[in-house]
């Protein structure tokens, strides 16, 4: 053997779960001296160069649209926001007190104007990311009021926990946008809450950041947050995209007075809005997925045309939140085949009508165990499969939304990097080096590969190299400790609250910041009540 050849095969038996180190690491990719927590792949945006899954053919795709429109025209939705009323009685829709009934021409029309893809650019240009355009951005988990570990236990959310998943956003490369809360933390009084978060989430985290639709003051509050910490004037703020909104429907056919306030503020901004109908088969929605797809989308077009009314081109994105539930308990259930299914169709609907998909990585396991990452793995890969632009809650997710975990965190995103790995165009490239006709030539019948000269100039980043997977043997691994996943997310989660910097900011953009908080919870912050 030649020396690599020895490296080599000493990598293949005694390898750690952490795999061959590789670029990245601390404060998501920012290079240091020493090692760094974990070694892990560098920032990318990966793009879905599959075929979509398509159970529907063209009849079932026509087939929902037309049960959406006559929905919207014969039923019509619950606007409960007089200011959206009066806008689509403006357009010519039928307002009947919050009743509203819509023209399927109107909107189709409206619909049109919506851009098939957009950019947002957080206050660190080289984290922009492009909505749309087979590009596949994930989200962190967002709104738990509850986390979990292993040492802890399940808790009500706290501030320092809250802190604690930010590092964790913000130190994974694979994770794109800091969403909602990644739990909530409920030691703070909500009227200042969203001061407090926005604040932790644009120091500590450079990524693309979300807002809650929760009244006028908290939207208000982040959007010029978000403008201080780009250090952007208002012109500057509203010509592109700088952070967005998601709002959900209160199914069955309504949408509710902050959501919808929310919403219009963002998209007179030019700022995005995803809409996204939380619809259960058989409790929210009708038991079978085509109704459940079909009413799920009616509520959707319903707030998107109302948002391509009041601001033309405004970016938005279909959301589809569509799962079933036990029918022995009524509970919720995710990672479902029903689950899968249904964001396949909707997926199909959203390439209909020309808009961005956002779908989930979500499961109702209690704890990060099998249950959870088999869950968890369904639902995301038919966030793959549908070809989703945006996906919401792919690390952390625990009990149908009610916990985040930070052992689940670094599971998912050891699928996640799986994924992008994936969607990596070397691993399907032809040329004659692919091909290797020399490399089997040399090595010849009943030989091996280890120390053809083709494989010792790519073994190195030939394969992807795990972060929490243990590879050993099971002698080797039971001499190491024989830790599980769980204990060995837990010990990873560790290590990178240990090695987590915060990225640069600007000192005048943070003390911006920070007064403006300050004046802020000095008026009152936000009213709790609406």
């Amino acid at each position: 053997m030649t020396d690599g050849t020895a490296e080599l095969g000493q990598m293949v038996t005694t390898r750690t779960g952490n795999g061959a180190r590789r670029a990245g690491g601390r404060s998501g990719g920012r290079a240091r001296a020493g090692s760094a927590a974990i070694a892990q792949m560098p920032w990318r945006v990966p793009v879905n160069t599959d075929r979509p899954t398509e159970p529907l053919d063209a009849d079932g795709v026509q087939a929902i649209h037309r049960g959406a429109l006559t929905i919207l025209s014969d039923i019509g939705i619950e606007m409960l926001n007089p200011e959206a009323c009066r806008h689509l009685a403006a357009a010519g829709c039928t307002v009947t007190g919050e009743n509203v009934r819509f023209d399927p021409e109107f909107v189709t029309e409206m619909v049109a104007r919506a851009p098939a893809s957009f950019t947002i650019t957080p206050r660190n240009p080289a984290r922009a990311l492009t909505i749309g355009a087979g590009h596949m951005a994930f989200v962190n988990v967002s709104s738990p009021p509850n986390a979990w570990d292993m040492v802890r236990g399940k808790r009500p959310g706290d501030f320092e926990t809250f802190r604690e998943f930010l590092k964790l956003t913000q130190y994974f490369n694979c994770i794109h946008i800091a969403g909602g809360y990644p739990v909530e933390p409920v030691d703070i009084h909500a009227s200042v809450r969203h001061l407090d978060c926005l604040y932790e989430k644009l120091v500590l985290t450079d990524k693309v950041v979300h807002a809650y639709s929760l009244g006028r003051e908290r939207v208000e509050d982040v959007m010029e947050m978000t403008r201080l910490a780009a250090g952007l004037t208002q012109e500057e703020f509203i010509a592109a995209p700088r952070m967005y909104t998601n709002i959900n429907s209160v199914s069955p056919l309504k949408h509710d007075f902050p959501m919808l306030d929310g919403a219009m503020r963002l998209a007179r901004r030019g700022q995005p809005v995803i809409v996204t109908p939380f619809t259960l088969a058989g409790a929210m929605a009708p038991v079978t997925l085509a109704g459940a797809v079909t009413l799920s989308v009616a509520e959707a077009l319903a707030a998107i045309a109302l948002l391509q009314w009041i601001a033309p081109g405004c970016p938005v994105g279909l959301g589809t939140f569509t799962s079933n539930v036990d029918m022995k308990s009524g509970a919720p259930a995710f990672g479902t085949p029903e689950y899968m299914r249904a964001t396949q169709m909707t997926g199909q609907l959203a390439r209909f009508y020309g808009l961005p998909l956002r779908a989930s990585g979500v499961c109702t396991a209690n704890i990060p165990d099998a249950q959870a990452m088999w869950e968890t793995c369904h639902s995301l890969w038919s966030a793959v499969q549908s070809g989703a632009n945006v996906v919401y809650h792919a690390a952390g997710w625990l009990e149908g939304g009610l916990i985040a975990s930070p052992e689940k965190f670094v599971l998912d995103c050891e699928v996640l990097q799986m994924i992008q790995r994936y969607f990596e165009p070397t691993l399907c490239r032809t040329g004659p080096e692919e091909i290797a006709l020399d490399a089997i030539r040399e090595v010849g019948a009943g030989g091996h590969y280890f120390g053809a000269a083709h494989t010792q100039a790519r073994y190195a980043s030939a394969f992807y190299a795990p972060i929490a997977s243990d590879w050993r043997n099971y002698e080797a691994w039971q001499l190491a400790g024989g830790e599980d996943s769980i204990a060995r997310a837990h010990r990873i989660y560790k290590a990178i609250l240990a090695d987590y910097e915060p990225p640069p900011m600007p000192e005048d953009r943070r003390e911006a910041l920070a007064d403006f908080v300050s004046r802020r919870k000095a008026e009152g912050g936000a009213p709790t009540d609406f």
